[in-house]
């Protein structure tokens, strides 16, 4: 037993050939013995079919032959043994044969989705060799006022895989290629990615109009030819003149939306960027709000350990807002404090319009308090304010013009004020109104944060159309 086994081990050759004589014996010999019995026995055992079939080695030469046969019938694809498979793809770009320098073309769209329908293997093998295009050919097409229906293909790599486009057809425009010369600006991009301290004094463009070309209802609906000037760079970084080249082009409708179908000529259009840092040093004007417990005043304010009123901060921005800036406000609510002797507020500045930056992000303002004391001045001037246009604002009754004002604060600042300290003034708000007479409350405006103001009193103002008018 022991050398039988041993003796197969040796002959795996053999068993191969043993392995696949069973598998055709089961498969294509046993099938076609058992046919070749059942022809037998309708023809029976005289006929010239038998005597072939019973000689040595028959049914094994006619297996062979039905194998063989079987073979070049699967090989030829006519026996299908694979049921076909699909497979679909989207965003198929979309190409346009026509002649661009004469024409422009309206309503097709940029891409399509493509069904392919065939066996996997060749499925594959069209997704592999094809260039994915669909195209639509209007060389034989002229421009008309009346839309087109026009059919989409594509150029199968191999015949035996179908393809559906969709949409098949497209309703399309051919109009005349017009051209129109147009003014051209500039945009600035990206203005928050600029340096803070930096801004942009001064652009200017290497050309000041360009041919746009496209359908003349398209050109007629351009209200504005943009350059585009990304702030974003890298290069920006101190002040200075830069040269921006090849800057992008773009048309814009009156609505604001930006108008692809129209081809903007210019073989180079560049910018000088002239960068500059404007500054100023303003003060920190300290607002109060609410009310000190009764009693109490402020008796100091101090921005980062330095006296409110010798605090400064930087401010950077455009030249002309800067100009119009005196002071940065500040807001502290102070309601219900003064007994706990301070309050230490850290707070955050507000840019004002036109300023990109402030040297101090925020600052820490400590509120002291001390003794309320009480100081009365009389002012012998009223402002008016916000006086309507066209209009002339006038005292009804000279007599009012004195103003009776009481000053809350600690002693030692209400002894160093008085009705000619600078400052201090009286007004009327006049927003909202019109010609005609009216009483109207008067208000104080004070530069001392320390202080508080109380005004009980309304005088009598007359409006009337101005005489330039």
């Amino acid at each position: 037993m022991k050398s039988k086994k041993n003796n197969n081990k040796s002959n795996p050759l053999k068993n191969i050939f043993v392995g696949l004589y069973k598998v055709l014996d089961k498969v294509i010999v046993t099938p076609i013995s058992t046919l070749v019995y059942k022809i037998q026995n309708k023809l029976g055992k005289d006929s010239k079919i038998e005597k072939i079939l019973n000689r040595p080695n028959a049914l094994l030469i006619l297996s062979l032959i039905f194998a063989l046969v079987l073979f070049y019938f699967v090989d030829n694809e006519a026996i299908s043994l694979v049921n076909n498979d699909a497979k679909f793809l989207t965003n198929i770009p979309v190409e346009v044969e026509y002649n661009s320098s004469a024409y422009v073309i309206e309503g097709i769209p940029e891409t399509v989705d493509m069904t392919l329908i065939g066996k996997k293997k060749e499925i594959y093998l069209a997704e592999k060799l094809g260039d994915n295009k669909v195209v639509v050919d209007l060389t034989d097409y002229q421009a008309s006022d009346s839309p087109v229906r026009v059919k989409l293909t594509y150029n199968k790599p191999l015949n035996n895989v179908s393809y559906k486009i969709d949409p098949t057809y497209v309703t399309v425009t051919i109009k005349e290629k017009v051209s129109d010369n147009k003014t051209v600006s500039y945009d600035l991009l990206n203005q928050d990615d600029l340096d803070p301290k930096l801004s942009v004094k001064s652009v200017e463009l290497s050309k000041s109009d360009v041919v746009v070309r496209g359908s003349q209802d398209t050109i007629d609906s351009i209200a504005s030819i943009k350059a585009l000037i990304d702030l974003k760079n890298e290069e920006f970084t101190k002040a200075g003149t830069y040269t921006l080249d090849n800057l992008n082009l773009v048309a814009y409708g009156s609505d604001g939306n930006i108008i692809d179908n129209v081809e903007i000529v210019a073989t180079n259009i560049s910018a000088k960027v002239e960068l500059n840092s404007y500054s100023k040093k303003v003060p920190v004007k300290v607002q109060i709000t609410g009310n000190l417990v009764s009693g109490k005043a402020i008796s100091s304010i101090t921005i980062n350990g330095i006296d409110a009123n010798e605090f400064e901060t930087t401010i950077y921005g455009d030249e002309s807002a800067l100009e119009n800036i005196e002071s940065i406000p500040v807001s502290i609510d102070a309601d219900g404090q003064g007994n706990n002797g301070s309050k230490t507020s850290k707070v955050t500045f507000s840019k004002p319009s036109g300023v990109r930056s402030i040297s101090d992000e925020s600052v820490t303002v400590v509120l002291n308090f001390g003794e309320a004391k009480q100081k009365t001045i009389t002012i012998s001037e009223i402002r008016t304010s916000n006086v309507p246009n066209g209009l002339t604002a006038n005292l009804l009754k000279t007599e009012e013009k004195n103003v009776e004002i009481q000053v809350i604060g600690v002693e030692s600042v209400i002894n160093e004020i008085d009705e000619n300290s600078p400052g201090i003034y009286a007004y009327v708000d006049l927003t909202g109104y019109s010609t005609g007479q009216y009483s109207v409350p008067v208000k104080i405006e004070g530069n001392d944060s320390r202080l508080q103001y109380i005004v009980t009193k309304n005088v009598s103002i007359i409006l009337s159309k101005s005489n330039n008018n």
